[in-house]
């Protein structure tokens, strides 16, 4: 990797790791389905014209069918789970919870049919992975510090994020990321308009909430994504996951930082164990890379 390539990686990671920061500052005084609306709202009025710009926009209308449900499955089901969770539980232990998506995606690739996970050091990462899952949601239950409800929520974003992508990617190889998030975060933001309205919130809304939102909007949706497809095609697809883990980390030390969030038992216990877990069962070796078709 480049210099380059190492500030944009760390870049996309840290854009990535601020959303659940900036969810837990706006989620108090705004409601989850007007945040929702409001940061697809935004990304979307960025994303489409840059679309339109490189003529790839139709690409995305013409394979609709495969777009709306890839936006209910990465957006509309997950981001109102997520934000709907940072009710009860802290902003890094939502982050630390999202880093499982390698593991649920390495479980749905296996049942399309790639068997590469049965690759020893793979069935190790979703041991492993696991077991920090469980340790950490039982600890936090346990010792009641977080809302058992409000992690399987999360959980649940993250099973739906790790099909979305595989969806979305086998049904439309090819097609430019940036449209296809494009359109899916229009069609999100119109979903949730008629919710959002119907929600508006009755109280003052604080600066620091409606300036919360619109840096999600801005930097977290709209930019981070172009950026993470760049990064893609310099780095390639199997390093690019690799910012899951640094998404994480800022997730945690963001929300112990500025937050004043507590290090607690379960996080100390299950982050390594989710991390590395996750990390391993997202490798493949290079003799199974070279096989596949």
């Amino acid at each position: 990797m480049t210099r380059k390539s190492w500030i944009q990686f760390g870049f996309v990671g840290f854009l990535w790791g601020i959303p659940y920061l900036l969810m837990k500052v706006a989620v108090a005084d705004i409601p989850p389905p007007l945040i929702v609306a409001g940061r697809t709202l935004i990304g979307a009025a960025i994303l489409i014209p840059i679309a339109i710009h490189k003529k790839t926009f139709m690409d995305a209308i013409r394979g609709i069918k495969y777009v709306l449900p890839y936006a209910f499955l990465e957006m509309v089901g997950p981001w109102i789970l997520i934000t709907n969770a940072e009710k009860e539980i802290s902003s890094g232990l939502a982050g630390l919870l999202v880093a499982t998506v390698p593991i649920f995606a390495t479980i749905f690739t296996s049942m399309r049919g790639d068997h590469t996970v049965w690759q020893p050091k793979r069935i190790f990462g979703l041991i492993v992975g696991f077991i920090g899952i469980v340790a950490l949601v039982g600890i936090e239950s346990i010792a009641g510090t977080s809302n058992p409800k409000a992690i399987a929520m999360v959980i649940l974003a993250a099973i739906l994020y790790a099909y979305a992508v595989l969806m979305v990617t086998s049904n439309l190889p090819g097609v430019d990321g940036i449209a296809i998030n494009g359109v899916a975060m229009a069609i999100t933001s119109l979903f949730y308009l008629p919710i959002s309205i119907f929600m508006w919130p009755s109280n003052p809304v604080s600066l620091n909430a409606i300036a919360a939102l619109v840096a999600l909007g801005v930097f977290s949706t709209a930019i981070a994504f172009m950026l993470f497809f760049i990064v893609i095609v310099e780095i390639g697809p199997a390093r690019g996951s690799l910012t899951t883990y640094v998404n994480t980390a800022v997730a945690v030390v963001l929300g112990i930082i500025i937050l004043n969030e507590p290090i607690t038992l379960g996080i100390i216990v299950g982050l390594p164990l989710v991390v590395l877990g996750s990390y391993l069962a997202s490798r493949k070796t290079e003799l199974a890379v070279i096989a596949e078709p």
